[in-house]
């Protein structure tokens, strides 16, 4: 079965850090440069999008083979999925470059499962593989790798298999993230069930987000006054900057990055929200979920 841990990741000193970041930022052009190059291979009549020029020799230096490899896979597959969707009719737009040039590179990358190493102790770590020049550059020896903290309490410690990390900076909580695809056996898949069988009912709504009851008595509520009022004032700026474009335009680039900016607020948010709400229930041993109307589910 396939499942995934997701942890957050704590360089230990601010040369792990700057050294992190530009391993991340360098992952980012990198992909940048790859897509871009699909794209013009993609609008050209005689374009071939697969046919794309060696970057392992530009970057491999400072990301290691292996991940520059992964990245252009990564790469490739997201093109698939568009040749994919646009055959059903349901592409909706060739697949987009890691941040922009007012905005900055997004920082991000993705590391090869024999590149990596996860240990969960008392002081859990993260061990990934950075190239040469980066080594050279920030003292670490021929087989060393870069050593990260890690924090949390994934479901997930003991599995098959690892598969490819994501690495990433999230911009709105400030602090570098990663998720582990996994592979467990059903053995290892009953660690993270409910040790009970309670029921919890969700109820959805737009100022109180998520109201909840379970059977074991415990009410939870998540209020969203503050979020919607945070989306209705980036909104009425955006109205307000698009009333002073010039006839015929549509959108400029302090537009697109409100948009942008609104979009991974309300992600981030309802990624919190869901986590900690599937935390709270996992505690109360609730092992069913029903959404809807309270009352429609308690009746």
């Amino acid at each position: 079965m396939k499942r995934a841990n997701t942890f957050d990741v704590i360089p230990q000193s601010p040369e792990d850090k700057e050294l992190l970041r530009r391993l991340l930022d360098a992952s980012a052009a990198l992909w940048n440069e790859i897509n871009y190059e699909r794209r013009e291979n993609y609008a050209g009549p005689d374009g071939d999008v697969w046919d794309i020029s060696e970057y392992r020799g530009r970057y491999s230096g400072v990301l290691g083979a292996s991940t520059v490899q992964q990245i252009e896979r990564k790469n490739r597959e997201a093109w698939k999925s568009f040749f994919s969707l646009k055959k059903k009719g349901e592409a909706n737009g060739k697949p987009g470059f890691w941040g922009n040039s007012e905005d900055r590179r997004e920082l991000r990358t993705y590391i090869r499962n024999t590149s990596y190493s996860v240990e969960w102790g008392e002081y859990s770590r993260l061990e990934i593989l950075v190239g040469k020049h980066l080594k050279d550059e920030y003292g670490l020896g021929h087989r060393e790798r870069l050593r990260l903290e890690l924090r949390g309490d994934p479901n997930w410690k003991e599995y098959d298999k690892q598969g490819r990390l994501e690495l990433f900076y999230d911009e709105q909580a400030q602090s570098f993230k990663a998720f582990q695809p996994v592979t467990i056996s059903e053995d290892h898949s009953r660690v993270a069930q409910p040790l009970a069988s309670e029921e919890a009912a969700l109820d959805i709504g737009a100022n109180n987000l998520v109201a909840c009851t379970t059977t074991t008595g415990q009410q939870l509520l998540y209020d969203g006054r503050d979020l919607f009022e945070r989306f209705r004032e980036t909104t009425r700026e955006i109205a307000r900057l698009q009333s002073l474009l010039e006839d015929g335009r549509y959108s400029s680039h302090r537009i697109r990055r409100l948009y942008d900016r609104r979009t991974k607020r309300r992600d981030h948010a309802q990624d919190a929200l869901a986590r900690d709400l599937i935390e709270r229930l996992y505690d109360e041993g609730v092992s069913t979920v029903y959404v809807g109307a309270l009352t429609d589910v308690l009746e």
